[in-house]
């Protein structure tokens, strides 16, 4: 057997997949980590954690597979954007925690340089808004306030890297300190335009330049691993959102995904245009392959799957996730329950870091399943406000069909209410590990084993379509109640 191997490394834990050579998932092993909550919006993970969850995973899946290295042809990898990582260029050894990319505690530093005027050339270079979400102002504060790690950075002893640099760096031994570009259009120190590091933005956020990996395009070479018994090259890179965008097949300007996972994640393929949104989007790189930026409009909610683990973690409502669809279904229908999950601020359109959770409508009888309701449905009314800012950005209102993926599209009547409030068809894919598809694609097309863009697209099915079934005047009464109650939370 020849595989690909896609390591997904996650918010909350890391996954390795066998893909066949007809692009089949056939084996898969996860394995959860710790999440740190030191302060009141801050997140961090411990980066030695993570790499050793890696390791556990692909040593179990070809465990699992009776597989070897040699049987392994490559290794895509896709993982968590923005999360950032200062590490020893010697040792390996990290000078902190990595800083996860829903951590806020850059909000007073953004709101400085907004108010120096920074923000529009930041925006025009990187099609990013100024935001602690991205690797910026988290980079910057670990230069500032680890003792000692600005004059180690100056004098070229300290990397910096998502963790994608970081897994490439430790499963190469340090021979390789490389990104692709996807995950640099994330970091607010890359001009997405220029395709290069921005001189200017480096020096504002005090970032030595030494610190930075080479930037590659998504199926390159990016090193070679030995530690699983045999030389095996990795070949394919990208964020999570944009190797979801490519197991999607969104290859086509105007194609439109949501992944919804810990957060939610909304791109639209824009080709070669960088639009400019009016309605505070993002612009980034969808992909890049043989040198070609190829664009897209994102939009991005912070809390999706974690307001059901907070359901499960925080209140002790349910057990298990899956029982939200069933508590869903039997709830009260004459309640109105609206829960807004700003737990670490909003994220698109709003833009509002300071801002938190709130619920609206509760009356003597809600309970457990209105709460449950309310909050499958409050990620319905997130995706909506994405979608229409996205068609007012690109001038095309109207009727659009969202390709779903990540964990929630198992609830079925998650993705009927998604469909319901956006009016518009949602295609639930029949492979749903889409992440770990693009991912595996951009290894198996460089490694000459999978087809190529237009091959890999007409192999993509639909397993499920989820028609509209709700009328257009109730679409439009629910909606208004969720723009009244944001509008209450952003007080």
């Amino acid at each position: 057997m020849t595989y690909i191997l896609a390591i997904d490394q996650g918010t909350t834990s890391s996954r390795a997949i066998l893909f066949d050579k007809d692009m089949r998932p056939v084996q898969s092993c996860q394995q959860e980590f710790p999440q740190y909550f030191p302060q009141s919006g801050w997140v961090e993970h411990d980066a030695q954690e993570i790499w050793a969850s890696v390791q556990a995973v692909v040593g179990g899946v070809m465990a699992q597979a009776g597989c070897t290295a040699k049987d392994i042809a490559a290794i895509g990898i896709t993982n968590q954007r923005e999360t950032t990582l200062v590490w020893d260029r010697n040792t390996g050894a990290p000078i902190h925690k990595a800083i996860v990319w829903q951590d806020r505690r850059t909000s007073a530093f953004c709101d400085r340089l907004r108010a120096e005027g920074h923000e529009a050339e930041i925006t025009q270079k990187t099609g990013l808004l100024l935001d602690p979400y991205f690797s910026a102002t988290k980079l910057h504060w670990l230069l500032t306030h680890v003792e000692g790690t600005a004059e180690r950075a100056a004098r070229g002893e300290l990397l910096f890297g998502t963790m994608d640099s970081y897994l490439i760096w430790k499963l190469t031994e340090g021979r390789a300190h490389v990104t692709d570009a996807t995950n640099a259009a994330r970091t607010m120190l890359y001009d997405i335009r220029q395709g290069c590091w921005d001189a200017q933005i480096c020096a504002l956020m005090q970032v030595p330049p030494a610190m930075l990996p080479d930037v590659r395009d998504c199926a390159s070479e990016f090193g070679t691993t030995t530690l699983f018994g045999a030389d095996i090259p990795i070949l394919g890179v990208a964020g999570d959102q944009q190797a979801a965008t490519i197991g999607q097949a969104c290859f086509e300007p105007g194609m439109l995904k949501s992944t919804y996972g810990t957060g939610c994640f909304a791109l639209l393929n824009t080709g070669d245009t960088l639009v400019t949104s009016k309605n505070r989007m993002l612009g980034t790189i969808a992909y890049q392959l043989g040198g070609k930026p190829t664009y897209a409009l994102e939009g991005s909610i912070f809390i999706a799957g974690a307001v059901v683990q907070w359901l499960r973690d925080g209140l002790g409502l349910i057990s298990a996730a899956h029982e939200t669809a069933d508590m869903a279904a039997a709830a009260d229908p004459t309640q109105s329950l609206y829960l807004v999950p700003a737990f670490t601020g909003l994220g698109a359109p709003y833009w509002n870091a300071d801002c938190r959770g709130a619920i609206f409508g509760l009356t003597r009888n809600s309970g457990p399943k209105e709460f449950a309701k309310a909050a499958l449905q409050s990620v319905g009314y997130q995706t909506r406000d994405l979608l229409l800012a996205m068609q007012d950005d690109m001038g095309r209102p109207g009727e659009a069909v969202l390709r779903v993926d990540g964990g929630m599209t198992a609830s079925d009547w998650t993705m009927q209410f998604l469909s319901d409030i956006l009016g518009a068809p949602v295609d639930r894919p029949k492979v749903l590990e889409t992440t770990a598809l693009g991912a595996a694609w951009l290894a198996g097309s460089r490694a000459g084993i999978y087809p190529d863009q237009q091959g890999f697209a007409d192999s993509w099915a639909c397993d499920r379509r989820f028609e509209p079934q709700m009328d257009a005047p109730r679409r439009d009464r629910l909606y208004s109640g969720w723009q009244d109650a944001v509008s209450r939370t952003l007080v």
